[in-house]
């Protein structure tokens, strides 16, 4: 199959930018699928490195570094979204051209932006356009793929589709690349937070829970904390090699969560360094997070404070090998291959659309999941 890849405006697809979840997923999209043999091209910020067959600069050097780094620090506050500067319109103009140049009739173009990609797509009458990885609100394409069932129930919602659900769409988690990870079963004397160090994401939660165990909290994000304890040590920006050292080594990584979490990839992450997470109960999580089993949902500050005494009950081999089995590449990339089979038969069958058959299928396993496992079972060799 062909694909094509849609980056962002704002940062590079690099490893350098994968503290923004847009860039990693699209920086690991490219790779997973070149990987398992496909044709994949790429198009984004000049100085991208993506794993692919092609990539196309459509936004240039000197114009990403005048809008998003002569004058702007993302590290001290956030990445800059803004649809009406000049390298957003750059960027979608020659998104435009480049992919016109390139595509075929049948190619799928995959955006990770949202409405952000919504003219470009429209511009490309030749591609399936398809949201790639929805976490955000806001949608516009007809094939979608949500993060988690917990958001596109949500959305579908918010859109009163209660009645008409659409059978082309799906939920497919985010993916990883083991090697970014370290696994570790012997951990420190501290308890990890990385986020964007606000209350939404319950950095309030995680500061009581460790001081009412006299604990370390190491906390890692962009910005400044809006709050301050003699628990708390932050150590900012960090990139995916020190994320791999402090996670592999915690006891514990909060993610307290207090709105609808779409996904929350640092609980795949904590769980590929073999450390426990410790979570709200609402979003993704019930999702990610087996209760027991690879950490603790909570609802009361009760409920967080027992948790974090009690994280040593968690064996570190089964954490890994949940998240190794359910969101590794090698593993996820099977179910968007038969996501991207069924929008191939219903673009190419014609009238049989859905009911096209595939008198060759063995087996139906892409929406299947590895169980939690107990903790008394023996450790495995990761």
């Amino acid at each position: 199959m062909r694909f094509h890849v849609l980056g962002v405006p704002h940062a590079r697809t690099t490893r350098e930018y994968s503290a923004d979840a847009f860039t990693q997923k699209v920086r690991l999209m490219c790779q997973m699928l070149t990987v398992a043999g496909h044709e994949v091209y790429h198009y984004g910020t000049e100085g991208s490195d993506p794993v692919c067959a092609e990539h196309v600069s459509v936004l240039r050097d000197s114009t990403f570094r005048m809008v998003h780094q002569d004058a702007y620090d993302w590290k001290a506050s956030a990445f800059l979204v803004d649809m009406e500067n000049k390298a957003f319109k750059e960027f979608e103009a020659m998104a435009i051209v480049e992919l016109n140049s390139r595509v075929r009739k049948g190619d799928f173009l995959l955006c990770s932006f949202g409405l952000q990609h919504k003219h470009i797509a429209s511009m490309v009458p030749d591609a399936i356009a398809v949201e790639m990885g929805i976490g955000y609100e806001y949608t516009f394409a007809k094939h979608r793929i949500f993060e988690s069932y917990a958001w596109m129930n949500y959305l579908y919602g918010k859109e009163g589709r209660g009645l008409s659900p659409n059978f082309y769409d799906a939920v497919i988690p985010n993916y990883y690349d083991l090697d970014d990870y370290l696994f570790s079963s012997e951990k420190d004397d501290y308890f990890f937070f990385i986020a964007r160090p606000t209350m939404l994401k319950g950095l309030e939660i995680a500061i009581k829970s460790v001081e009412a165990v006299g604990g370390r909290l190491v906390v890692a994000g962009q910005g400044k904390p809006p709050l301050t304890s003699p628990c708390m040590e932050f150590v900012g920006v960090v990139s995916i090699e020190e994320r791999a050292k402090w996670m592999s080594k915690a006891k514990a990584t909060f993610t307290p969560t207090y709105y609808i979490e779409p996904f929350g990839g640092t609980v795949v992450e904590s769980l590929l360094s073999g450390t426990p997470v410790i979570a709200t109960d609402m979003g993704a999580f019930p999702e990610t997070v087996p209760h027991g089993k690879v950490g603790y949902r909570c609802r009361t500050m009760d409920h967080f404070i027992w948790a974090t005494r009690n994280i040593s009950r968690i064996s570190p081999s089964d954490c890994r090998r949940w998240a190794v089995e359910n969101y590794s590449m090698g593993r996820v990339v099977k179910m968007y291959e038969e996501y991207f089979d069924m929008l191939s038969k219903l673009h190419t069958a014609g009238s049989e659309g859905f009911y096209a058959r595939n008198e060759s299928r063995d087996e139906l396993e892409w929406l299947t999941k590895a169980e939690a496992r107990a903790a008394e079972l023996k450790p495995v060799v990761l």
